[in-house]
């Protein structure tokens, strides 16, 4: 949510002059989907294939750094107008508190047209521009003007379908994505699961497009799983820069970015309890 040079790493919270207009009309999304109607039924291994579970208010109704917790493991799922499914399971976030977090777009208390979804009902879906032509897909929580950025899936099912919107964006003869490149960062996400920006404000409890499930063969996601960072892009923003509120699965290929010094700290902290626990037996 800062103000950023191109060629530094996209802060995807970060604002420019052209953020205010979208540029893409709505006939894009018809004309995207209708080329690529096929069905690529290629799921990762990681996927279960009995049927998931769609998460609904309870679910989004909690504080902002938990529920970015919480979307670890979930799959978000995106409905084309054909018909098509495109599943992937979040394994990164960010938390964005609100008023008091001045890297957030409502710090401050700040109200603006742009950002009304961050102060609607927890589960609301909040989609912005950045640079005028990418977006990111933020999902409120509880808290005041709080959000939580979505930075990175895991692709699960319609892969191709994905490679085909990714490369819609990017230049003639650009070398075909690893699966693990579809949803590695927050506009790519956007861009391989056709998130628009008319998505904004809706809620993702029970829209018809866009929604999230839980996977019944993962419950949840254990707190040793889970790496805490500081988050992408807000440097300029003092104290806020260096708080912890990147979550993401350790090991996990598709994280977008790897905190070595978070998971070094982790790592000691697990040994640190082990030995801890040694002593006590």
């Amino acid at each position: 949510m800062t103000t950023r040079k191109r060629k530094k790493s996209l802060s995807p919270q970060s604002e420019s002059a052209s953020d205010q207009t979208d540029g893409e009309p709505l006939k894009r999304l018809i004309q995207c989907q209708s080329a690529t109607k096929t069905v690529d039924h290629h799921l990762s291994p990681h996927f279960s294939l009995r049927e998931s579970i769609r998460l609904c208010y309870s679910f989004f109704s909690q504080p902002c750094a938990d529920l970015a917790k919480a979307f670890l493991g979930k799959v978000l799922v995106r409905k084309l107008i054909d018909g098509t499914e495109l599943r992937g399971r979040v394994v990164e976030t960010e938390a964005y508190l609100g008023g008091e977090d001045k890297a957030s777009h409502s710090a401050g208390g700040k109200r603006t047209e742009r950002n009304t979804a961050m102060f609607m009902k927890p589960g609301t879906i909040y989609v912005y521009p950045i640079y005028g032509i990418y977006r990111c897909m933020n999902v409120s929580s509880q808290g005041e003007g709080a959000a939580v950025l979505l930075r990175s899936l895991e692709p699960l099912s319609g892969q191709d379908v994905m490679r085909g919107l990714r490369a819609a964006k990017r230049k003639v003869g650009a070398k075909i994505l690893k699966e693990k490149e579809l949803c590695n960062g927050p506009s790519k996400l956007c861009q391989a699961l056709d998130i628009q920006r008319c998505f904004d404000r809706r809620d993702l409890a029970t829209d018809t497009e866009v929604w999230l499930e839980r996977d019944p063969e993962r419950e949840t996601v254990s707190a040793g799983e889970v790496v805490s960072a500081p988050r992408i892009g807000v440097e300029s923003h003092g104290e806020w820069a260096t708080k912890p509120l990147r979550f993401y699965l350790r090991g996990h290929p598709c994280v977008s970015v790897l905190n070595r010094d978070a998971e070094r700290q982790m790592q000691s902290s697990i040994d640190l309890h082990n030995i801890e626990m040694e002593r006590t037996v």
